[in-house]
């Protein structure tokens, strides 16, 4: 059994390499990635002769297909989400699965039209990886990924939906929150910044709520929540959950809805006045005789500041609550994960969370535990059970909570 990784140069590809390279089911492994020779110290360091790696870009797509038809079964793309749809119709044009850690539609797109052709040409493509046999699966990483599947189970235990509730974070643990922001990087930086200024919808009483990029730090769209062991975090708003209630066939019943990033407190006021100021704007002005775009200047600024050293840990959670009604009876269901870098390794929790995520699904794909064709969703088509599993195995542990 051969797999593709993209990407595995990044943080959340060496955490997909890592577990593949431990699983006897899985032969050969393409390591595929820009900067080939930074990442030829960390195969040497896996001591796997299963493992090759290649160097290409990804923009180039003629050489993207020599490696899919390569590698003939599974590709994970662990590359930057503006190569994730494209990546997508190669897998299908080449007949191979594809598992992604990205949306294949960019949650930050908002010219109408654009949206409606990308759904239009995402639905064509569905139809032609049916009619092919091929799976897509999207969307598999930390979040979104496990709170999909999370989501997923939660509307399967309840007879009806009427709120839910899904967070997602990656943050230092309190010995290591000390910077001004509390907080460091286990992402790429400049896409937590562009998610810093992307609008978002939920749903509040049965009617959708548009919430406009540079308000979603604001203090009447956040609000607090206590998790055992960690304290009072700060939630703010996260892409459309309108989607996913869709997705998940609960539109009808499902009256408060959203999908939340949590953070230590602080957070939200800090950034709102950042976006206030237009440091997050994308649009260059002049500095001098040269042109500058804020968000980039501003990621270049605090990328260095904001490095775990090697004994520090993040934290990275995910919290599905779900409240309805089972058997005439009102019901609240908590799925949660709380995860914590492992020091022996040197993983981050969200690297752990992402990378082994994004492994288990080509696996599942492997083994025929997904055998559905077209572009799947990890809310509705990863077998439960064999997922949480397969996380356990790899001590990310599951908690369930019956209210």
């Amino acid at each position: 059994m051969a797999i593709l990784v993209l990407g595995a140069g990044g943080m959340q590809g060496r955490a997909i390499l890592h577990d593949l390279s431990r699983c006897e089911e899985v032969s050969r492994i393409i390591a595929a990635d820009l900067n080939i020779t930074a990442l030829q110290e960390y195969l040497k360091s896996l001591s796997s002769d299963k493992i090759r790696g290649v160097e290409v870009d990804a923009s180039d797509e003629s050489s993207v297909s020599e490696l899919m038809n390569i590698a003939g079964e599974v590709v994970i793309d662990a590359l930057p989400l503006q190569f994730s749809a494209s990546m997508a119709r190669l897998a299908v044009k080449n007949n191979v699965n594809l598992v992604s850690i990205n949306y294949l539609l960019d949650p930050a797109e908002t010219n109408p039209s654009k949206i409606l052709s990308a759904k239009e040409e995402l639905h064509h493509l569905d139809l032609e990886a049916q009619a092919k046999g091929v799976t897509i699966l999207p969307e598999f990483g930390l979040d979104p990924g496990i709170d999909l599947v999370f989501c997923g189970q939660a509307v399967r235990e309840l007879d009806e939906i009427h709120e839910l509730y899904s967070y997602g974070a990656g943050f230092p643990e309190p010995q290591a929150a000390n910077n001004p922001l509390k907080y460091k990087i286990t992402w790429s930086f400049d896409n937590v910044l562009r998610s810093y200024c992307r609008p978002a919808r939920i749903l509040q009483h049965g009617h959708i709520v548009e919430i406009p990029a540079e308000e979603i730090f604001a203090p009447r769209n956040t609000h607090v929540v206590n998790l055992e062991g960690l304290g009072h975090l700060e939630a703010f708003p996260n892409g459309d959950a309108v989607k996913y209630a869709e997705i998940l066939g609960i539109r009808n019943t499902v009256k408060t809805m959203g999908r939340f990033v949590l953070r230590w407190p602080g957070h939200c006021e800090f950034w709102k006045k950042l976006v206030d100021l237009h440091f997050l704007d994308d649009k260059p002005i002049q500095v001098g005789a040269s042109f500058v775009i804020p968000r980039e200047f501003l990621c270049s600024l605090l990328k260095p500041q904001l490095q775990y050293a090697e004994n520090e840990r993040d934290i990275a959670v995910i919290r599905v609550d779900a409240r309805g009604v089972k058997d005439s009876e009102k019901k609240r269901i908590i799925y949660q994960v709380i995860d914590r870098r492992d020091l022996a390794t040197g993983f981050t929790a969200m690297s752990r969370t992402t990378g082994y995520t994004a492994s288990i699904g080509a696996q599942m794909i492997l083994r025929g535990d997904i055998e559905k064709p077209g572009i799947l969703s990890p809310a509705k088509d990863v077998p439960f059970e064999t997922f949480i599993n397969e996380l356990q195995k790899r001590n990310i542990h599951v908690d369930r909570f019956v209210l």
